[in-house]
């Protein structure tokens, strides 16, 4: 079954505020500090450059640090070169949406009646109207017909009909991206279940059972429109091809073994949305026509609407678990407020670059996309860093931060480690970052960001072997044990 996420979390307040200009000039090389009185100690702390070299990371490493509260820089090195911030983008998209729709903003879907009701009879049209919200799940469909069925709906003399205009439609978030990853799906004004659906095998004798649903903790309605035929290869694992109204998969038989389970991502949103609804409906008795695609909300009388969470919850629970199409929602979200309905997702990201600079004084950002997936995205050190500074004045960015812990050498969580960090990841292949708030153990706090990359490498890689290169694994595992000795040499030398 599948486990839902608790979204319940507190609120922060967001509020304006100017940024320092201390971090307006940093150094590009790494300042070794000099030692405090007798803390001779200080001394024996690792070089941040030698800390580097022994994580063989090759490619650039790139990072800052600065005192979260003044903005005073303490030490950077290439922190002016842009780099592939992977997810740790989110961090600006959360603030980007929180400044330009407020903590508060939720988002609706409606069912629509078109020509009026009489006697439970629809006249018209039956529209579910998708509202931008990326949380929808077979629950809230569910709930949506129930509601139709409470105010004694029975039938409908029209067309059902999903509109699903409010964003641009959207094939896939980042098109080098392996067709069958869960994490870079479509997008549109409407998603269910993160457009994912659960693909289930299971072998019975010489043959598979295979199973195509959008699954809940509650409900398990089958789904229609996405098709998978089991083919006599072993390679490639998963073919996709688009059969107009349907999405049309095989799997290599080769590679199912007994049985097993998977998210495959959804390329029609409306389409997928429409016939999960259809079925739910049909639950309460009521029978609609297959779903037709429109991009405009028609006028009518609202029958059922579901809300989502207030978008700081939202939030948080997007940089908790680093849902692409979350970010990727509220961000075009954010851009539709501030200037109409962006007409791709680059420039809507595009619009949230200029918001940066204007407001953040963050002037080198350029990312392609709100969920840092898009590798052709580049951030500076210092920018991540005059963001966070910009975010501490009114703490509106560190409460739904996750905490990050401090591990031994075995990967373990070291308990009452005298560092603290809440932070955002970043991780694609080869790529590696993380930026957020330290506090050490006298209580100072810092602003950090790291970004590694090793692009080359990254680029030599086929789409076909992105999910899991050789190689990508052991070095991500480097990367964040060089993150962790920086962060414990920072809280170290500035921090006592």
């Amino acid at each position: 079954m599948l486990r839902v996420i608790s979204r319940r979390f507190f609120l922060a307040a967001l509020a304006g505020s100017t940024a320092t200009s201390a971090l307006a000039a940093p150094p590009t090389a790494s300042l070794r500090p000099s030692a405090r009185g007798g803390n001779h100690f200080k001394k024996a702390i690792a070089d941040p450059q030698a800390i580097i070299a022994d994580a063989r990371l090759g490619g650039r490493v790139c990072y800052a640090v600065a005192d979260a509260k003044t903005g005073t820089k303490l030490e950077g090195g290439n922190a002016k070169v842009g780099t592939p911030p992977a997810s740790v983008a989110k961090a600006v998209t959360a603030l980007y949406a929180l400044n330009t729709l407020g903590p508060s903003h939720r988002f609706s879907t409606r069912v629509v009646a078109t020509g009026g009701v009489s006697g439970g009879v629809v006249q018209g049209d039956l529209v579910l109207v998708g509202g931008g919200d990326p949380t929808l799940d077979t629950n809230a469909l569910a709930g949506l017909a129930a509601a139709l069925k409470a105010k004694g709906i029975r039938e409908v003399r029209g067309d059902f009909k999903v509109a699903e205009g409010v964003f641009p439609q959207v094939h896939t978030i980042d098109k080098d991206q392996p067709n069958h990853v869960g994490y870079s799906p479509a997008l549109s004004g409407i998603a269910l279940n993160f457009n994912r659906v659960h693909f289930e095998w299971k072998r019975q004798g010489t043959r598979y059972d295979v199973t195509m649903d959008a699954r809940s903790n509650r409900y398990r309605p089958d789904v229609a429109m996405a098709r998978m035929q089991v083919s006599e290869r072993r390679a490639p694992v998963y073919t996709f091809a688009d059969g107009g109204r349907t999405d049309n998969w095989t799997v290599a038989r080769g590679a199912l073994g007994n049985g097993g389970a998977r998210w495959l991502p959804v390329r029609k949103p409306a389409l997928y949305a429409g016939d999960v609804f259809q079925t739910l409906a049909r639950s309460q008795g009521i029978v609609l026509k297959n779903a037709k695609v429109v991009s405009r909300a028609p006028q009518g009388t609202t029958l059922a609407l579901h809300q989502s969470d207030d978008l700081q919850t939202i939030l948080r629970a997007m940089l908790r678990f680093s849902t692409n199409i979350t970010a990727e929602m509220v961000g075009m979200a954010a851009t539709a407020k501030r200037s109409g309905r962006p007409s791709s997702l680059r420039s809507s990201a595009t619009e949230m670059n200029h918001w940066a600079k204007a407001t953040l004084g963050a002037a080198n950002m350029r990312l392609v996309d709100h969920s840092g997936l898009g590798a052709a995205s580049k951030m500076t050190a210092d920018d991540m860093v005059l963001t966070l500074v910009k975010a501490r004045q009114n703490d509106v960015l560190r409460p739904i931060l996750k905490a990050i812990p401090m591990l031994d050498s075995q990967r373990r969580a070291i308990k009452n480690h005298p560092v603290e960090v809440h932070a955002k990841t970043g991780t694609l292949n080869f790529v590696s970052g993380l930026a957020g708030y330290m506090t050490a153990r006298d209580g100072t706090e810092m602003a950090f960001a790291i970004f590694a990359a090793d692009e080359a490498t990254r680029a030599r890689i086929t789409r076909a072997n992105r999910e899991r290169p050789q190689g990508a694994r052991s070095w991500n595992r480097r990367a964040k044990i060089m993150q962790q000795k920086l962060i414990e040499r920072w809280g170290a030398v500035y921090g006592s």
